[in-house]
C-alpha cells in the first residue's frame, strides 16, 4: 500500500520587500504544511515512492529575464528565511539539500539553534551530463526518524529535487517536515521562502569562479 502526503494552509503574511529581477516582490503569502496522515488505517511511516509525488515535466516555457544575486544579497535572504520559520515552525533538525542548498541550510540551523544535516539530491551529481531529473544518493539523515524537519534548498522552480528529499526524509520516519528555499522562481509552492522572482537566477558562487587562485567571473556570465 503506497503512502501520500498532505498539504493543510494557514494564512500568514510578513511586510519584507526583496528585489527580485522585474521589481519590488513581498516576502510572504500562504504557508503550506507537509505531514504524514495520522489515519488509523495508515501507518505511522508510510513507504513513499518519487513517483507518487513528482510532477510531469512542464511545457517548455518562453525565455526569463535573469536576475543575479551578490553575496550579500543572499545572506540577507538566509536570514529573512530564519525569521520567516521561527514564526510558525519549530524544527528539531535542519536538513539541507547538497550541494548549494546547504548554504542557507546551515545559516538557518545556525540562527534557529538547531542540528544541522544534510543529503544529496542532484542532476549532476556522479554524471557526465545534466540529468533530466534529479536523484536521491544515500539516505536521509538517521536524525530525521521521528522528530520535526526543516528541509532547506537554495531555489525551486518544478519543486522535483524538493519532492524526492521530502519522500525520502518521510521513508526515513519524520514525524512532520516542511519545505523552505531562498529563492522560489516556478509553480511549486514551499512552506516558505524569502524571495519569489520569475527570472532566472544567477547565485553568487555561479556567477564567480577560482581559477589559478583568483576569483573571475564564470565564462558564461561574463
Amino acid at each position: 500500500m503506497g503512502g501520500r502526503y498532505c498539504r493543510s494552509r494557514t494564512s500568514a503574511t510578513d511586510d519584507t520587500l526583496f528585489r527580485g529581477g522585474s521589481g519590488y516582490l513581498a516576502v510572504g503569502g500562504a504557508q503550506g504544511h507537509i505531514r504524514p496522515p495520522r489515519s488509523p488505517n495508515v501507518p505511522l511511516f508510510p513507504v513513499f515512492s518519487p513517483t507518487q509525488i513528482m510532477h510531469r515535466p512542464s511545457k517548455p516555457s518562453a525565455p526569463r529575464d535573469t536576475f543575479h544575486v551578490d553575496w550579500p544579497l543572499f545572506g540577507e535572504l538566509s536570514r529573512a528565511l530564519a525569521l520567516k520559520v521561527s514564526r510558525s515552525f519549530d524544527p528539531e533538525v535542519v536538513v539541507g539539500i547538497a550541494t548549494a542548498g546547504v548554504v542557507p541550510a546551515a545559516v538557518v540551523a545556525a540562527m534557529l539553534d538547531r542540528p544541522f544535516r544534510s543529503m544529496i539530491v542532484s542532476r549532476r551529481y556522479r554524471a557526465e551530463s545534466i540529468r533530466d531529473t534529479p536523484a536521491v544518493f544515500g539516505e536521509a539523515p538517521a536524525e530525521v526518524r521521528g522528530a520535526r524537519v526543516l528541509l532547506v534548498d537554495e531555489t525551486c522552480g518544478s519543486g522535483e529535487t524538493l519532492r524526492l528529499a521530502v519522500a525520502a526524509i518521510l521513508n526515513a520516519g519524520a514525524s512532520d517536515i516542511r519545505t523552505a528555499v531562498s529563492i522560489r522562481t516556478g509553480d511549486y509552492e514551499p512552506d516558505f521562502s524569502a524571495l519569489e522572482t520569475p527570472s532566472d537566477v544567477v547565485l553568487p558562487w555561479d556567477r564567480e569562479v577560482i581559477q589559478n587562485g583568483k576569483l573571475v567571473m564564470n565564462p558564461k556570465y561574463d
